[in-house]
């Protein structure tokens, strides 16, 4: 059984509430996401994040197949931290931590994410090549857009 993490940190010159602000506000990850991913959220979003809160969504990840991804905040700090737990989705595991500190002149995002895909070695042999890759492509655009809306650190 094969867990992957992805790591990744951004700085942002903002305050940790303009963060929490933003990114507490479940409809905002549309904003974040790419176009051709087809996000688009059915249930949940209707209010700011707390815990316990499930929000669905519906995705096209991979050659236009679209699929349903249901996930739960299940850890809620405000202004530091929250997690959100997939229950039903592409993945056999998704646990994404995300993290909020205050640095000089701004903030440092750190997204933790743990995750294991289904299909055994298949799942293993795709992995490199078009799993990794695109969620490297995803985060890579998040950090652009982020930058975009609020400045470069």
């Amino acid at each position: 059984m094969k867990i992957y993490k992805l790591h990744k940190t951004q700085k942002l010159p903002i305050t940790k509430e303009k963060a929490w602000e933003f990114l507490s506000d479940p409809s905002n990850l549309s904003i974040i996401t790419p176009d051709y991913m087809g996000f688009d959220i059915i249930d949940g979003a209707d209010r700011k994040m707390y815990q316990g809160q499930v929000i669905q969504y519906i995705v096209t990840p991979v050659a236009g197949i679209k699929t349903k991804w249901v996930t739960e905040i299940t850890h809620v700090k405000e202004n530091e931290f929250f997690v959100d737990e997939q229950r039903f989705g592409p993945y056999k595991l998704w646990h994404h931590k995300h993290f909020i500190k205050e640095i000089s002149d701004g903030i440092e995002m750190e997204d933790i994410i743990h995750y294991k895909l289904p299909f055994g070695i298949l799942g293993r042999m795709v992995h490199p090549f078009l799993v990794k890759n695109k969620l490297e492509e995803i985060f890579s655009y998040r950090k652009e857009k982020l930058e975009e809306l609020f400045g470069k650190y």
